[in-house]
């Protein structure tokens, strides 16, 4: 079947624009480590600001309890806002690098920029430059990907999907290649997004954190 994603560019736009920020949280482990927690920075959209959804449904406070279970001392800083775009991303991300000196990086944008026609070299390079200052200061980074619908038509589609797996392959960041994988695609698909149908319900965003997770995990491990 079709994935969703149906909404036009300009209601889109005025649904993005009515939504929020979200805010930064925290996890700490019972017993203090000799070495620094790792920080994870999201830098993301509405997708990881938990748009439309109540606080602590979103993937990325399911992170931090993901974190705890498995016993993995992490801090988890959620910087992602809704309607945000790669641009937008950039401008804000030496300040968030200088505040929350991060040791990985999830970089969760882009769709906004294909919902509302911007350059796809405009997205590539802004991508690819918060990948380098993210590597600059030490981070390790994990680039999340997303996919418009078809009736963007084939030869655009196929380009902005290429975008995310070419940044990643030029700065050898890990890649989740679909962040939307087994939601937007799945058999019961409108059962799994909110109203708008671009914003995956509370129901979704365990698949969501299960996309993440196998390529954070390995960052995580990685010396």
């Amino acid at each position: 079947m079709e994935r969703l994603f149906v909404l036009n560019r300009r209601d889109f736009i005025l649904t993005a624009a009515a939504s929020g920020i979200a805010g930064t949280s925290a996890l700490a482990q019972a017993q203090p480590s000799a070495a620094r927690k790792p920080v994870i920075l999201v830098l993301g959209d509405s997708l990881s600001a938990e748009y439309g959804l109540k606080r602590g449904e979103g993937w990325v406070p399911l992170l931090e309890k993901r974190l705890a279970e498995q016993k993995i001392a992490a801090t988890v800083v959620n910087a992602s806002i809704s309607g945000d775009t790669s641009s937008g991303g950039r401008a804000r991300f030496a300040s968030l690098l200088a505040q929350h000196k991060p040791s990985h990086v999830v970089v969760e944008l882009g769709a906004n920029d294909a919902l509302r026609g911007l350059p796809l070299q405009n997205t590539e390079e802004n991508l690819l430059q918060i990948t380098k200052a993210a590597q600059a200061a030490g981070a390790k980074v994990l680039i999340v990907g997303i996919q418009v619908p078809p009736n963007y038509g084939g030869d655009y589609t196929r380009r902005f999907e290429a975008v995310f797996g070419k940044v990643a392959s030029t700065t050898k960041a890990a890649l989740v290649p679909f962040l939307l994988k087994g939601v937007a695609d799945a058999p019961d698909a409108l059962a799994l997004f909110q109203a708008d149908r671009i914003h995956p319900t509370a129901a979704a965003q365990p698949q969501l954190l299960d996309n993440v997770w196998p390529e954070l995990r390995k960052l995580l491990a990685a010396k």
